[in-house]
């Protein structure tokens, strides 16, 4: 996938230097390595070239980074998180260039984790969208039984193993098996770019759940972007998502969602937790020129009440064809329909990750005895 967690080491990537090229693997390699891929390599290339410290991306990375591939694209060094990757065969992939000097180490995000990420949507936990001390909290029992239109029976999604892939006691993983995270007001203001719009902008304000970001949701961003200076997103709470979405939804609590957002080069600022119905007082509030909305439909509030009527009275509302049909339902869905393929993925990629934990270890310990 591509989520805030990647996004976060790019932020703390460009940091380093002045330019960041990042390399994306093909899906043949990830299968590989890691297992089947939630995004294509399309699709991942897309998303990456979206995210707002992103100077370049090159396709077709290989798994092992060499010195050879940073030479031929003027690279002074290479950079990834510190958790550890491996081979297919248990090899450090970045051993050659921390050999060579040519490796720096940044901080992973921690709280989540593709695993983790895929785990929620095999499982759909059910506090993503309690209010409250728990709104943000991960549930440690599952509600298995209303995933995809209710047709899968929960004796085929309960599984040995870690159930919660990534989330309860058996998943022992360092860096995958998270607990909760943690959202501050420093990571909010480290994604921000902190600009506001200038005398004479347009402003354009979209609203939505933005859940699982992906390229439906870039897509539509940068077509909204087109139609003026400035683009606003406000972010619908947890239980309103779950009001209009129904099931489980949605998948990341509010400010994982936020983050998500924020990362996108499209995006100026967003309204954490916004009225569904677009109220007078907000358009007053931020100048805005334009409301748009996507082709997906709008759920009326309260099953009477338009919530973009106020927008449509001051003519100013403007619907948006992204030409993208992705949605985070099709997402959840090709999870679902390859479910033993990434319960399979998340437990092998937790075997190689604790069993390199433990060698790095082991591997410091000898060298703290020398």
């Amino acid at each position: 996938m591509v989520h805030f967690g990647h996004a976060n080491s790019l932020r703390q990537a460009k940091a380093l230097g002045d330019k960041v090229i990042v390399g994306i693997h093909t899906d043949e390699e990830i299968t590989k390595h890691k297992g089947p891929p939630v995004f294509t390599e399309e699709e991942r290339v897309k998303m990456v070239k979206g995210i707002k410290w992103v100077d370049e991306v090159v396709l077709g990375a290989p798994y092992v980074t060499t010195l050879e591939v940073l030479d031929e694209h003027n690279c002074d060094f290479c950079v990834h998180g510190d958790d550890i990757t491996m081979t297919a065969e248990g090899v450090d992939t970045y051993h050659l260039v921390k050999k060579a000097n040519r490796y720096k180490e940044v901080k992973r995000t921690a709280g989540v984790s593709t695993t983790d990420l895929v785990g929620r949507m095999l499982l759909l936990t059910k506090n993503h969208f309690h209010q409250g001390s728990a709104e943000y909290a991960i549930e440690k029992e599952v509600l298995v039984d209303h995933i995809v239109n209710k047709t899968i029976p929960k004796s085929k999604l309960l599984s040995s193993g870690s159930s919660n892939m990534g989330q309860d006691s058996a998943a022992k993983s360092p860096w995958t098996g998270c607990s909760q995270f943690l959202p501050t007001t420093q990571k909010i203001i480290q994604f921000s770019d902190g600009k506001s719009p200038k005398p004479g902008d347009k402003i354009v304000y979209v609203a939505g759940a933005y859940d699982l970001f992906h390229v439906g949701h870039l897509d539509f961003l940068e077509k909204a972007h087109e139609l003026g200076d400035y683009l606003i997103v406000g972010l619908h709470t947890d239980p309103v998502v779950n009001s209009y979405k129904g099931s489980n939804y949605p998948i990341m609590n509010l400010h994982e969602r936020v983050l998500s957002v924020l990362a996108c080069k499209y995006v100026n600022e967003v309204v954490i937790g916004a009225p569904y119905c677009v109220t007078e007082d907000l358009l007053d509030h931020f100048k805005v020129d334009v409301v748009c909305h996507g082709q997906t439909p709008i759920a009326l509030e309260d099953g009477k009440i338009d919530p973009y009527a106020i927008p449509k009275t001051r003519g100013i509302f403007s619907l948006i064809d992204s030409q993208n049909t992705m949605t985070t339902e099709r997402i959840v869905e090709r999870i679902i329909s390859h479910r033993l393929e990434y319960e399979r993925r998340n437990k092998a990629k937790e075997k190689k990750e604790v069993e390199a934990f433990e060698a790095l270890q082991r591997a410091k310990q000898t060298q703290k005895a020398g």
